[in-house]
């Protein structure tokens, strides 16, 4: 997701139509400008170059996201969230419209995985090993990252670690229990709510971890844009 404000102005988006290794191409009613939905920024036209601000979101399921926020406002498709068009893609081997750029064997290439993206290091983590392993605490370049990973709900967080400069080492405090799951830092024992990153007990209590880039991705796709990426193994 990303916000509409570009050098102080709001613009407003469609799609163009075009594609750029199987990924979205958007274009601003504004300039015309064409926006690349992976690359995060305008490929062509005059705002070309510039880089759009990225919203962090959380991908869920219906269910997890109104138990965070029961309040929450949802676009009325008047029924058409029912079906999902999509189905028989996800199942087939296809790699996209115009398949894929770069041959990689080390995941399947319809692997689910979340890839992460700090600062040009790039790395991806298989939703399957998080499912064996849904706390890791890890380095992506030279940035140490925790990758929470909630198997009922499919839902995939990253967080920088580093509190006041410190990196902290997580682990899960119990068994999984959805929205309620807690972590615990080794460091300092302080308590900390995996879905939202904030310490709710001990002395880091008030603190919030901040959410690194990452994009629930076919690795196929992943590994198209970002063929350097390295690949977490468990």
């Amino acid at each position: 997701m990303y916000s509409r404000t570009i050098n102080g102005k709001e613009h407003t988006f469609g799609v163009s139509g075009k594609l750029i290794m199987n990924a979205l191409v958007m274009y601003d009613h504004q300039t015309d400008t064409l926006w690349s939905q992976f690359l995060r920024k305008g490929v062509r036209g005059e705002l070309a170059g510039t880089e759009l601000e990225v919203i962090p979101v959380i991908q869920t399921t219906w269910g997890t996201w109104k138990e965070l926020h029961p309040d929450t406002l949802v676009l009325d498709k008047r029924g058409r969230y029912s079906r999902d068009n999509y189905r028989g893609y996800y199942q087939d081997g296809r790699a996209g419209v115009i398949g894929e750029t770069f041959s990689d064997d080390r995941l399947e290439r319809k692997a689910m995985v979340v890839g992460v993206d700090i600062a040009g290091n790039t790395k991806a983590y298989p939703l399957g090993a998080l499912s064996d392993n849904p706390v890791v605490n890890d380095t992506v370049g030279e940035s140490h990252t925790l990758v929470y990973f909630d198997d009922s709900s499919g839902t995939a967080l990253v967080y920088d670690r580093e509190v006041d400069g410190n990196p902290l080492t997580f682990r899960l405090e119990g068994e999984p229990n959805g929205i309620l799951t807690v972590l615990v830092d080794e460091e300092t024992s302080s308590r900390w709510m995996a879905f939202n990153g904030t310490a709710i007990e001990g002395e880091l209590k008030g603190q919030t971890l901040d959410r690194a880039l990452s994009h629930l991705s076919f690795w196929f796709a992943w590994k198209d844009w970002n063929p350097d990426t390295e690949l977490y193994s468990g």
